[in-house]
């Protein structure tokens, strides 16, 4: 796990692409005609000094990435976070969530979707294993998407 640069940007890019097709299952939503997704925030996490990129490589392998947005706010927010599904239930996604949390210490959030079991499960485990028993999970709704259920959100701090 390294933070990405804007040399990493098309590989990062075509990963994007696996995240989102992965998302539109438990998010909705179609590719658009030309086959992409909207990047707005994958633009964001390599123009904006308030963003953080972290690719993640096995050799010389690209097998995943995380933004993590709102560095100078008081929460920082695991705003995407991706592993393909070849390294999937390695360890690999518990051993790089863990670093990239511990490069930015303090309150956290992290947001999911019920219907991802394996989200759900992933995430709870990772709060537990930074925080013990001190986080919390909410519910809330997706600004402008009335159409899909809430995310839910787990917060907690670290050292």
């Amino acid at each position: 796990m390294r933070p990405a640069n804007a040399a990493d940007f098309p590989t990062v890019e075509r990963l994007w692409l696996m995240f989102r097709h992965d998302m539109s299952e438990f998010q909705g939503g179609l590719p658009a005609a030309d086959a992409t997704y909207h990047s707005d925030r994958l633009r964001a996490a390599f123009q904006d000094d308030d963003w953080a990129s972290y690719l993640f490589t096995s050799d010389d392998h690209p097998i995943g990435f995380s933004f993590v947005r709102a560095l100078s706010g008081p929460e920082r927010v695991l705003n995407s976070f991706f592993v393909v599904r070849g390294a999937r239930r390695s360890g690999i996604g518990m051993t790089v969530v863990r670093d990239v949390i511990s490069r930015h210490p303090g309150p956290w959030k992290i947001a999911f979707q019920d219907s991802n079991t394996a989200a759900v499960a992933f995430w709870r485990r990772v709060a537990t294993t930074i925080a013990g028993q001190a986080w919390t999970e909410e519910r809330h709704a997706v600004p402008h998407r009335p159409d899909v259920p809430p995310d839910v959100w787990i917060s907690f701090t670290t050292a």
